[in-house]
């Protein structure tokens, strides 16, 4: 408000869960009886994971997934609902460069970000008859934020006790610019980052023998400092 031209009633923030999915629609309605539409949806809710699959209970994943894709398209089913009565609307998923790719510690959380892809993919295929309403999906490597303070472990009990260095990831004011410019222009599927993990992610594409080559590589290394006790940022934070 002190820096815009925008008044109160331009703003409206709600308490939401997404693991609280019969919240979704009355939380849908608020908005609609606020602003009369809604012409964008940004899913931005979700949590990365830090342990090794041997290691880790099943009910942390079964977390991740009721978190970081159900909840997701959860919201997404009623404000899509709302977009195809307009015939017009924008539905922005902040995914990951780890829905492109596979990278050791973050089994559940690939996994999470691999299905948000083929979902949307899919769901773009669905919307034919609506040229207006566009499907986007954000794929940032690592960026400055507080995903690895809260990410998953091998138990839902225990949190990560070093979050380490964040100072050579992206700035989180690049990655939201570019993430607008992507909208604006509705690019179906942008990947954020800086190299080198920019090019991991051509070679996953393009060259994926090279990649699995590169990943076990990298990836032996990163299990064997994570055990050791040294942070392992790149590999989890993507």
């Amino acid at each position: 408000l002190e820096i815009s031209s925008l008044s109160e009633n331009d703003i409206l923030v709600l308490r939401l869960d997404l693991t609280d999915r019969s919240s979704h629609e009355a939380a849908t309605n608020s908005v609609l009886k606020h602003f009369g539409k809604i012409d964008v949806l940004v899913n931005n809710g979700g949590r990365s994971q830090r342990s090794l699959f041997v290691d880790t209970n099943l009910d942390v994943y079964n977390a991740i997934i009721e978190l970081n894709y159900l909840g997701t398209i959860s919201l997404t089913k009623h404000v899509l609902n709302h977009m195809i009565q307009r015939k017009k609307g924008k539905i922005v998923t902040v995914s990951s460069v780890m829905g492109i790719m596979g990278a050791p510690l973050a089994t559940g959380y690939c996994a999470s970000k691999h299905a948000l892809q083929g979902f949307f993919n899919s769901l773009r295929t669905e919307l034919t008859d609506y040229p207006e309403i566009s499907i986007i999906q954000i794929c940032p490597g690592p960026v400055q934020s507080q995903i690895i303070q809260n990410v998953f472990t091998e138990n839902l009990a225990k949190s990560i006790e070093n979050s380490g260095d964040q100072s050579h990831k992206m700035p989180t004011d690049r990655c939201a610019r570019l993430t607008l410019v992507s909208v604006a222009n509705d690019v179906k599927e942008a990947w954020i980052s800086d190299h080198p993990y920019l090019a991991v992610c051509y070679l996953w594409q393009y060259a994926p023998t090279w990649a699995w080559w590169l990943m076990n590589r990298m990836g032996k290394r990163r299990i064997q400092n994570f055990k050791s006790g040294i942070v392992s940022v790149q590999s989890a934070s993507l």
